[in-house]
Formats: C-alpha cells, sequence, structure tokens
C-alpha cells in the first residue's frame, strides 16, 4: 500500500484530495496545523484505518521529516491562504509559504521523495494577453506593489526553489497553478466568492460585489482539480514541469452574481463594496483571471467535468442539506 502525504490536507482541496487516494487505495497521512484548514473537512475519513491525522505545521521540521520518511510521495498544499488572510497578514504569509515550502524540499530531498507543489494563479500578476486574455505557464510574471502580491510573491518564490532543486538536485518535482477551485466544504471566511454569495443569497441578506463586478473569473470543480493533481503526480512525463489548474469558463463577477440569484431564488439586492472598505487601503485587484490549460490538457488529457452552473447547482444543494442539519440540532 502506498503511503502518501497531504500538508494542508484538512483544508479545502486538501481534504478532497485525502478521500480519492484513499479511494485509490493509498494510505494517507494529513499534516495540518488547521490554521486555516478544519477537522470538520476530514471527520467523514477518521474511520478508515488507512487515514492518519497529524496536527502540526510546515515550519516543525522535525515532525515534517519524520512523515516525509515514511511516505512515498508528498502532495505540498500547506500555505497561507485566503486575499483577506493574505492582506491582514502579510509577514506570516510570506514566513509560511517561502520558509515552510523550503522545509518540504529539504525533507524531500533528504528522503529522495517525490513532491508535488501547488502555487496559485496570483503569480501571473496583472497583466495578461491582451488578445486570448488567458494567461500560459510561458508568460511573464507582472507583479504590483501592493501588500496583497506578497502572496503571489511568495508562491512564485516556491516554484522557482522548486525548480532550482529539480535542476540542481535531480529532486523530482511537479508544480501546479491551481485557479479559482470551488465545491462543498469551501470556507467564506477567506474572501472565497462563490461560498460567499451563495450563503448571503441562502440567507436573504444582500450579495456583496467588491469593486464594479466587471472583474473575470474562472472556476473549477474541487473533484477536477483533485483529479489534476493525482493523475500529474503519477505521471512521469510532468517532472520538472509547470502546470495550469483550471477552467477556461470564464465570467464577470457581475454576472456569477446574476447567477446565484437565478439558481438560489433569492430576491437579495446586489450591493457594492470598495476595495479599501472591504480590505483596506491600497488594495490592488485583477482584471482578469482565466487559464490557458492546453499543456495540462496534452499532458494528462485534462478537461473540466462540470461547467459553472453543475458547480453552483451542487454546492447550492449541500448548502440546504447543511442549512436544514443545522435548523434540526438546534
Amino acid at each position: 500500500m502506498r503511503k502518501t502525504l497531504i500538508t494542508g490536507g484538512a483544508g479545502f482541496i486538501g481534504s478532497f484530495l485525502a478521500e480519492e487516494l484513499l479511494k485509490k487505495g493509498h494510505e494517507v497521512y494529513v499534516l495540518d496545523d488547521l490554521s486555516t484548514g478544519s477537522l470538520e473537512n476530514i471527520l467523514s475519513l477518521r474511520e478508515n484505518p488507512n487515514f492518519h491525522f497529524v496536527l502540526g505545521s510546515i515550519m516543525e521540521k522535525e515532525k515534517l521529516d519524520e512523515l516525509v520518511r515514511e511516505c512515498a510521495d508528498v502532495f505540498h498544499l500547506a500555505a497561507a491562504v485566503g486575499v483577506k488572510l493574505v492582506f491582514d497578514r502579510p509577514i506570516h504569509t510570506i514566513t509560511v509559504n517561502v520558509r515552510g515550502t523550503e522545509n518540504v524540499l529539504n525533507s524531500c530531498l533528504q528522503f529522495a521523495k517525490k513532491v508535488l507543489v501547488t502555487s496559485t494563479s496570483e503569480v501571473y500578476g496583472k497583466d495578461v494577453n491582451a488578445i486570448s486574455k488567458k494567461f500560459k505557464e510561458g508568460d511573464d510574471l507582472s507583479l504590483g506593489t501592493s501588500m496583497r502580491w506578497c502572496y503571489a510573491c511568495s508562491k512564485a518564490l516556491d516554484e522557482y526553489l522548486a525548480l532550482a532543486y529539480y535542476r540542481e538536485m535531480g529532486l523530482p518535482i511537479v508544480i501546479t497553478r491551481i485557479f479559482n477551485t470551488v465545491g462543498p466544504r469551501q470556507s467564506k471566511a477567506y474572501g472565497m466568492v462563490i461560498p460567499r454569495f451563495i450563503s448571503q443569497a441562502l440567507a436573504g441578506m444582500p450579495i456583496t460585489v467588491f469593486g464594479d463586478g466587471s472583474q473575470t473569473r474562472s472556476f473549477v470543480w474541487v473533484g477536477d482539480t483533485v483529479r489534476a493533481l493525482v493523475e500529474l503526480m503519477e505521471s512521469s512525463s510532468g517532472i520538472g514541469q509547470i502546470f495550469n489548474v483550471g477552467s477556461e469558463e470564464g465570467i464577470t463577477i457581475n454576472e456569477l452574481a446574476q447567477m446565484v440569484l437565478k439558481k438560489t431564488g433569492a430576491d437579495s439586492k446586489i450591493v457594492y463594496v470598495s476595495y479599501e472598505e472591504a480590505y483596506g487601503k491600497n488594495f490592488e485587484d485583477i482584471k482578469f483571471r482565466v487559464p490557458d490549460t492546453r499543456k495540462i490538457q496534452e499532458a494528462i488529457g485534462f478537461k473540466p467535468t462540470l461547467n459553472l452552473e453543475q458547480i453552483l447547482d451542487r454546492i447550492i444543494a449541500f448548502s440546504d442539506i447543511r442549512k436544514r442539519q443545522g435548523r434540526q440540532s438546534g
């Protein structure tokens, strides 16, 4: 039985990844300090004898080394995440993301283990191809001076560090730039737009759109993201490479808000909130954030299985169930 470590495995994507690996017959070890992850995400796995949860941080080198030594490969998802958290706590963001990733890479090198490093679409920064409106892996990275870019900068440094370990030391690494991934169990607490919109609509509250709502985003189902991570880890052709993971189906935030209202049947009003009011002074947003996914399509045949409407239907159904369960328990 293959032993696999997931750092940040109690988080949104990490918990779904743990479920998938258990289904595939892995023995799964999760390391998480629960700073942004949640025990609730992995409660359904606790009775599985092949699942092991370890409370701890990637900043704890000895604990990390013990786990890496025992496992065949490592999915590195642990990071400081969420737009609001990043803007409010930049020192924490940079320290955890950079030093923590260095710890993971050092451990994997020491024990000769393959590692998949999850990065983010944020590393592309502000500029997008004016014609395609899509980001491609070979594009230049263009970050701004606002503190909101400290997360992108830290993750970009993670990428360079991982590539350096591969080129200088021969460490087998794969890097994924994950675009907006959504699904059940995702928290609205860190600025995630879809769970926030759905929660507000189902509660009959105003839907709060930050900025003017004209910014374009794309959203991919968490199951598709997890499938991509697993298949890239299993593929030998992806070693030393960077891959976009996401959907090419772009939508403006205004259109998303209208879609959520239609899907939920809510009569909530849409209220616009300035970035300064939402995040503080000097916050800078991005107009377009949609990936070019040709590289991952060619590598593993990746294509999203659900479109945005189908994704919203599933999340709303899950939220309705949770809401009813909350009433019954209360």
